[in-house]
């Protein structure tokens, strides 16, 4: 029975660990996409076309 406490205790601490670290990526920027609204723009006019193609149909 004192192998599932010690058990418990160490996958809370990852967890925790994993948190902490998820939080720190979060506020440093890792996940901010820089990437997407620069190509979105390339990519808007065939989105317009082919809605308008659609429409004269």
């Amino acid at each position: 029975m004192s192998v599932i406490y010690v058990l418990l205790a160490i996958s809370i601490f990852v967890a925790v660990l994993f948190f902490i670290a998820f939080i720190i990526s979060v506020r440093s920027g890792q996940y901010d996409d820089s990437y997407t609204p620069s190509v979105r723009m390339l990519f808007e006019d065939e989105l317009v076309k082919s809605t308008k193609d659609e429409k004269s149909n």
